[in-house]
């Protein structure tokens, strides 16, 4: 069984495109799964135009619903129209418009069941914004429409790390204020669920960054570290969890010890992003504690590779095996649930009362 996964284009004047074409063309692809591009194939093939000649031949099977996907095609279904403006490198109105459109398309299929996981395309977060977006990001809008009131986490996974945050998009004034004692402890908690459950993590060892520099150096430099972000560590381990810290950042990646860990909670966006990227470059950004499952390549727009043919599609690919491998063992875990072992208690045969000769 392959799962059918929408796969969005982001904005369009951005490597969206590019990354998604690249991507999707490899053969192997079609193998694993049912790619949706949600998108437009005029607007694609003016792409294709800035790519290498063999990507010229790129075919698509053109439906008008995601349940009309094809085995072995690359289906796409058109969200927006032909003469949507394209200026390949600038940001434009008309440009975040079609990213919402895309978004906004395949989220409702995602909710409908048609498909079984979401890979997004950047989006430029500025340009997007609407009467219908008005959040500061993708991990925020599908809170929002699948977080049925429960706390989602940015997290970013590659081969070395797998971080998460306590803050996701917010300006760097607003985070000490974000940081209390009840949002670590849910983050902490959302963590560990996705770690045994999607990851197959038994007993996750989760490490706690602190805020400020050299853990607020017993309140010299803040004191969140001894009023909010150790007591919630020390809570967290007595619900069971398997805690450790807070540490200060810049020694905590400077030696190496992400490496004893299978998981970061960060407090803030480039206190995580900033290593994790230092690092690899092709990571994924997993929307983490959703019932759905949605990744995305670890990079933005990227408008100054646009249209050069220089875009690398190795962080989409990844994205895209990711989100497989979730719906896969998410899968196995339901069949595992609804079917499990049955225990069957061994009853010895009633001994024969009378005594051999």
């Amino acid at each position: 069984m392959k799962p059918t996964i929408a796969i969005t284009t982001g904005d369009i004047n951005g490597v969206g495109y590019e990354i998604v074409l690249k991507g999707v063309s490899d053969p192997h692809i079609c193998e694993i799964c049912k790619p949706i591009i949600y998108g437009n194939s005029y607007i694609a093939r003016q792409h294709i135009q800035t790519l290498s000649n063999d990507m010229h031949q790129l075919q698509f099977n053109l439906i008008n619903d995601a349940t009309q996907a094809k085995d072995g095609k690359i289906n796409l279904i058109t969200c927006y129209p032909d003469d949507t403006p394209l200026q390949i490198g600038v940001s434009t109105e008309a440009a975040g418009k079609a990213s919402f459109l895309s978004l906004d398309r395949a989220a409702q299929d995602l909710k409908d069941n048609k498909v079984q996981a979401l890979v997004t395309a950047p989006i430029n977060k500025e340009n997007i914004q609407s009467e219908q977006f008005r959040f500061s990001g993708h991990t925020e809008y599908l809170t929002h429409n699948f977080g049925m009131g429960k706390d989602s986490l940015m997290m970013m996974v590659s081969d070395c790390m797998r971080i998460a945050l306590v803050t996701n998009h917010v300006p760097l004034s607003q985070v000490a204020e974000m940081i209390t004692k009840e949002r670590i402890i849910n983050k902490l908690h959302v963590l560990e669920k996705t770690l045994r459950e999607d990851f197959t993590i038994g007993k996750p060892r989760i490490a706690v960054l602190a805020l400020n520099p050299h853990c607020g150096d017993n309140g010299l430099l803040g004191t969140e570290e001894q009023e909010i972000i150790r007591p919630a560590v020390d809570e967290a381990i007595s619900e069971g969890l398997c805690v450790f810290g807070p540490y200060s950042a810049d020694g905590f990646f400077g030696a190496g010890k992400y490496v004893h860990f299978d998981a970061i909670l960060g407090m803030y966006h480039d206190q995580g992003l900033i290593p994790f990227k230092s690092l690899d470059m092709n990571g994924v950004n997993y929307t983490a504690g959703l019932s759905i499952i949605r990744t995305s390549p670890d990079h933005g727009t990227a408008y100054d590779l646009a249209g050069k043919d220089k875009a690398d599609p190795t962080s989409f690919r990844h994205a895209l095996y990711m989100a497989i491998d979730l719906w896969r063992t998410r899968l196995e875990n339901e069949q595992l649930k609804k079917d499990p072992l049955e225990i069957h208690t061994y009853e010895p045969k009633e001994r024969n009362q009378e005594r051999p000769l």
